[in-house]
């Protein structure tokens, strides 16, 4: 995972800082070890999130719970973390105080590691909700449904106001679905078509079996 680290040491080596979301899920079992222990300086580097359900961070399911167990340790500790639950009980609720909590990020980004779902979700903007794609602002709160908890969600446009994206693909079937993503498609049935059929910002893929 050296390109994620160089691209955080980079940042501070230009500007002092440098700023980075990551995503919960699988993605971290695989990256948040190995990005912990690089030697860089952690004091100067501001985490946020990708996305998050809303659970308190002491809940198996929370990403903020997944970084600070998996990435925010020893060096990593020190870094300034922004999360995306309130204490709303509701995510439409806690809108507008997440919104005022990454404004006080530096954007764009240096960085945003994101994994892939089966179903080609990035983030949780999800297959079939097509409402996010016109969703302005920095977050977008995501309803409950059957299958998933209400969660809070960095927008397209937040996505894409980033210098880098990197993007973990774990397993055979999701390699299959990243394959058919990058055929061109609708956005709204594979919506991490958002990330690979734009221009704007560089995207690294990496394959983990």
């Amino acid at each position: 995972m050296s390109d994620i680290s160089a691209c955080l040491q980079n940042g501070v080596e230009k500007r002092g800082y440098a700023t980075m979301a990551v995503s919960g899920g699988r993605t971290p079992e695989h990256i948040f070890p190995l990005l912990s222990k690089a030697e860089i300086p952690w004091n100067q580097i501001s985490i946020t999130l990708a996305d998050e359900r809303w659970v308190e961070p002491d809940h198996p399911d929370s990403n903020e719970g997944l970084a600070r167990h998996l990435l925010m340790k020893g060096e990593a500790a020190r870094v300034r973390f922004v999360g995306l639950k309130t204490k709303h009980s509701d995510p439409f609720d806690g809108y507008q105080e997440c919104e005022a909590a990454l404004s006080t990020l530096n954007w764009p980004l240096d960085g945003i590691l994101l994994g892939m779902g089966e179903d080609g979700h990035i983030a949780s903007l999800f297959p079939g909700q097509g409402e996010w794609a016109d969703a302005t602002g920095r977050v977008l709160a995501v309803g409950a449904s059957k299958q998933r908890q209400p969660r809070m969600s960095l927008t397209p446009g937040a996505l894409l106001d980033s210098c880098h994206i990197f993007l973990v693909i774990t397993g055979p079937e999701k390699q299959a679905i990243l394959k058919a993503a990058q055929e061109p498609g609708p956005v709204d049935e594979l919506p991490v078509r958002l990330i690979l059929h734009q221009t704007q910002v560089p995207v690294t893929v990496y394959s983990v079996n």
